[in-house]
């Protein structure tokens, strides 16, 4: 009996045994960066960017120690390269209504003024916190643009608790995007990964200053929930990783970072019901953010190819009316006359299967596709057309109506009190207009500005400016380009099929 007994444990040893070898052998094909080691500081585009080390060490798994030390050593690698930002604006007191505050996913901590204020020719300074990211030594950060959205002054807070004033270089609002830049010495940059490499179930860590100063580079750990999330309404550009790391007001603009210590992410919004965490997290892709800042930093805008259609996905409904095999690629609806589509010959009706050999998943798939594609690439695409496959040659142009640079555009959007964008498909389905509706669309008002008060909102078409129809974005930004603080602005603005005049002072 005895002996049966001792038999029995050493059975169990073993198999205790073989399980964390098992583990060994498993974790120790993760890869680790160790605190502090970076190979150079290489120069690109303008941007100083850090280099994760060639020979990144192997860190075997054998014990909860290990397991534990190695979560340790990612966050002290990575913490020294976040910041606290700090920013003000002022703004007229005005009478707010409960309803303006919560009109976007973030607004990271600004303290609105109490409820119940009216006008009365006073100032009002609006402070706000989020986060940032160091990206190079010689003080580029990135972080989200409705961070620094119209901010007067700018400043962080290092994790060697010095604070420094910084400056806008360029923001990007439709992928969230902004690129500041501080002039301090001593600076931590982060090595950025490559967000196309990560996968589902991969740990990621999140830092940021949640919930205020006080809690500055909190650090919260989870895994890679979901790669490519679109349609969460955030961003025109919209390709999120989604993660289950705790993400609370204050974490936008931090880094995602993974198992390397490399920034693979930044991070945006939360998807809640409740204002708070609910485990659902988003994060703008470092590859979509490291394209966005260095376009910002060479040229102060960000240029996007443009194909000229407008698509929808294809179901399994559209699929059988098409002959296809099965429901995928992208259905072309609309070819724009004087478009690349139209030069390159595709034809209402076509689905592009492939770009550049590339299998097309969704609408969202292409469209991103097509924007981080410079003017002037010639892209290949595969189409399905009557039945037989096709090789068509586009090459891209720039979207027309570019939006102006962003130093210009915020100081637009501040005399005007509202931003204006032209009128796209997303931007249709997003306020539910016909896609011929008109050319520019209304797509933020200031709740503080005179263009708020005399009614304008988001959504709103622009059909008249100064008594002036419009016919193009460009023929709207020229009218508004002429115009100077103090002077009456008169638009006609079409709402729910019904025309509108308002008229306001700037």
């Amino acid at each position: 009996m005895q002996n049966k007994m001792k038999k029995n444990k050493l059975t169990y040893l073993f198999l205790i045994l073989a399980g964390v070898a098992i583990g060994g052998l498993v974790f120790s094909n993760l890869e680790f960066t160790v605190a502090g080691k970076e190979k150079k500081v290489a120069v690109t585009n303008h941007v100083n960017l850090a280099s994760a080390a060639s020979t990144v060490e192997d860190k075997p798994i054998r014990t909860l120690k290990d397991f534990n030390e190695a979560f340790v050593q990612i966050a002290e690698s990575a913490t020294p390269s976040v910041v606290t930002i700090f920013t003000e604006k002022t703004v007229n007191r005005r009478f707010i209504s409960p309803f303006d505050l919560f009109g976007r996913p973030f607004d990271d901590f600004f303290d609105i003024p109490r409820r119940g204020e009216r006008p009365d020719g006073r100032k009002e300074v609006l402070r706000g916190l989020g986060s940032g990211v160091i990206v190079s030594r010689d003080g580029y950060i990135l972080t989200n643009n409705h961070v620094v959205d119209k901010a007067d002054a700018i400043y962080i807070r290092t994790h060697d608790n010095r604070k420094v004033e910084a400056k806008v270089i360029g923001t990007d609002p439709k992928t969230d995007i902004a690129v500041i830049k501080a002039d301090a010495k001593n600076l931590k940059p982060i090595a950025i990964g490559d967000s196309d490499a990560l996968r589902v179930g991969e740990w990621v860590i999140a830092i940021g200053s949640p919930l205020g100063e006080n809690l500055a580079r909190t650090v919260t750990q989870g895994i890679v929930s979901a790669k490519g999330r679109a349609n969460v309404g955030l961003a025109d550009y919209e390709d999120f990783i989604q993660t289950d790391a705790a993400i609370n007001p204050g974490n936008s603009g931090g880094p995602l970072v993974n198992i390397r210590g490399e920034l693979v992410g930044i991070n945006t919004a939360i998807a809640s019901r409740t204002g708070g965490f609910q485990g659902i997290g988003f994060a703008v892709p470092s590859n979509m953010a490291q394209q966005i800042m260095q376009s910002l930093v060479r040229t102060g805008k960000v240029t996007r190819g443009w194909l000229g259609v407008t698509i929808q996905d294809v179901d399994e409904n559209i699929a059988k009316g098409l002959k296809l095999n099965k429901a995928e690629g992208v259905l072309v609806g609309t070819v724009l006359e004087n478009s690349p589509a139209k030069a390159g010959g595709l034809k209402t009706g076509d689905v592009i299967l492939e770009i550049n050999g590339k299998k097309l998943r969704d609408t969202v798939e292409l469209r991103n596709t097509i924007a981080r594609t410079s003017p002037g690439t010639r892209v290949q695409l595969t189409v399905w057309r009557d039945g037989t496959v096709k090789k068509l040659s586009v090459k891209l142009d720039e979207i027309p109506d570019q939006p102006v640079a962003a130093g210009q555009q915020q100081e637009m959007d501040e005399l005007l009190g509202f931003s204006a964008a032209p009128l796209s498909s997303d931007l249709a389905a997003r306020y539910r207009l016909k896609a011929d509706a008109g050319k520019v669309v209304i797509t933020d008002v200031d709740p503080a500005s005179n263009a708020y008060r005399a009614g304008l909102r988001q959504g709103d078409v622009v059909k008249a400016a100064n008594r002036k129809n419009i016919t193009s974005y460009k023929q709207f930004l020229s009218i508004i380009g002429k115009m100077k603080q103090g002077e009456l602005l008169f638009l006609l603005i079409e709402r729910g099929g019904s025309n509108v005049y308002f008229a306001f002072n700037l």
